[in-house]
C-alpha cells in the first residue's frame, strides 16, 4: 500500500489541502485495488485559513512515506517554517515521491529540491519564483511538471489535475477515470496554464497608454502596425515599445497577438462563429494564423478550447425532452 503524506503547517491552503485528502483518503466504489494509507503530518494542531486542524503524525512521519504532498502556501512573500522544510528534505533523500500543489512550490524550492529542475506554481507566482529561486526552471504555461521523485502543479484546480496524474501513475488509467467521474471532473485537461490568464492592462486615466488601449481593443479586426498604434499615441515607435514594456512586460505587437487570441477567447466561449470568420474578426486573416497563434499561446487549438469553455446561452433540447419526461 502507497502511503501518502500530507504536510500541513500554518499558512497552508485549504482547498489544495482538501483536493487532495479528497483524491487520496477513500477508493472510489467499486474500484478493487489497495488503496492509499493516507497521513495528516504536522508539528501541532494547524490553522488551514479558517479552519482548524489536527494531524494524525508528526513532521518527522513524512520520511517514511511513499508520497508527500505539499499543499498551497498561503503567503509567499513569508519563509515557509524551517521544520517543514527540513522534514519536506528529508523524505525526499529517503526516497518518497515529493509532489507540491499549487504555492506548495516554494517549499520545495526552499528545500533544494527544484534546483536544475523544471517546475511551476500560480501563474501569479511564477515571477516571484524565478526571481527568488534562480536555479529553478519554472515554466508559467503547464497545469503541472513530473519530473519523477518531484512534482509540482500550478493553481487551484489545477492541484486536482496533479493528483489525478499521481493516481493514474500508480494504478492506471481506468482508476484514475473513476477517480475524476467521483469528483465529476474530467480525468486530464488539454492546454495549460495560459489559457486562464487575462493580459494586463494599465487602468490609470494618467497613463500615456490609457487612451491608447482602449482604442487598439476597438480596432483589433484591422490590420495594425507599431507605427499605427505609434501615430496615435502621438509619440516615437521606440518611446512607444518602452512604454508598453514597462506597463505590460511585453512587446506592442506580442501585446496585440495577446489581446486578438483574448478576443478569439471569448468568440469561441461566446458565440457559434466558426474559425475563420473569428480569425476576421480578431484580425488574423486566415483560420490558418489564427489557428497557429492560438495553440502556441493556449496551448490547445481552438475547436478543444471551445468545447472546454464554451458557455451556453440556451438550454440543451436534450436536457428539455429528459425533463418533460420525467428522467
Amino acid at each position: 500500500m502507497n502511503t501518502v503524506a500530507l504536510a500541513v503547517t500554518d499558512g497552508m491552503l485549504h482547498f489544495e489541502l482538501s483536493v487532495a485528502y479528497e483524491v487520496f483518503d477513500a477508493a472510489p466504489a467499486g474500484v478493487a485495488v489497495p488503496w492509499y494509507d493516507l497521513a495528516v503530518c504536522g508539528s501541532d494542531a494547524v490553522r488551514v485559513g479558517r479552519f482548524r486542524l489536527e494531524p494524525d503524525h508528526g513532521l518527522d512521519r513524512l520520511a517514511r512515506a511513499d508520497t508527500v504532498i505539499v499543499p498551497g502556501w498561503a503567503d509567499v512573500d513569508e519563509d515557509p517554517p524551517a521544520d517543514l522544510i527540513d522534514a519536506v528534505r528529508a523524505a525526499h533523500e529517503a526516497g518518497a515521491r515529493v509532489a507540491s500543489l499549487c504555492t506548495g512550490a516554494f517549499v520545495l524550492a526552499a528545500a533544494g529540491l527544484l534546483d536544475g529542475r523544471r517546475a511551476t506554481t500560480h501563474w501569479a507566482h511564477t515571477e516571484v519564483l524565478a526571481t527568488r529561486h534562480p536555479r529553478v526552471e519554472v515554466d508559467p504555461d503547464v497545469l503541472y511538471v513530473d519530473n519523477g521523485s518531484v512534482l509540482t502543479s500550478a493553481g487551484k484546480a489545477a492541484a486536482l489535475d496533479l493528483c489525478l496524474h499521481l493516481v493514474r501513475l500508480d494504478h492506471g488509467s481506468s482508476v484514475a477515470n473513476a477517480v475524476a467521474r467521483r469528483l465529476v471532473v474530467p480525468p486530464h485537461r488539454a492546454g495549460g496554464q495560459a489559457q486562464f490568464v487575462a493580459a494586463p492592462v494599465p487602468t490609470r486615466d494618467d497613463h500615456p497608454l490609457a487612451a491608447l488601449l482602449p482604442w487598439v481593443i476597438d480596432r483589433l479586426d484591422q490590420p495594425l502596425t507599431v507605427e499605427d498604434l505609434a501615430r496615435q499615441a502621438r509619440m516615437s515607435s521606440r518611446n512607444l515599445g518602452r512604454h508598453f514594456r514597462a506597463a505590460t512586460g511585453t512587446t506592442p505587437l506580442q501585446w496585440l497577438l495577446t489581446q486578438r487570441i483574448r478576443r478569439a477567447q471569448e468568440l469561441l466561449e461566446t458565440t457559434d462563429e466558426g474559425v475563420d470568420a473569428i480569425a476576421s474578426a480578431t484580425g488574423m486573416g486566415t483560420a490558418t494564423t489564427l489557428r497557429r497563434h492560438f495553440n502556441r499561446t493556449v496551448g490547445v487549438p481552438p475547436d478543444t478550447y471551445r468545447r472546454t469553455f464554451r458557455s451556453r446561452t440556451r438550454p440543451d433540447p436534450a436536457y428539455g425532452r429528459h425533463h418533460r419526461h420525467g428522467v
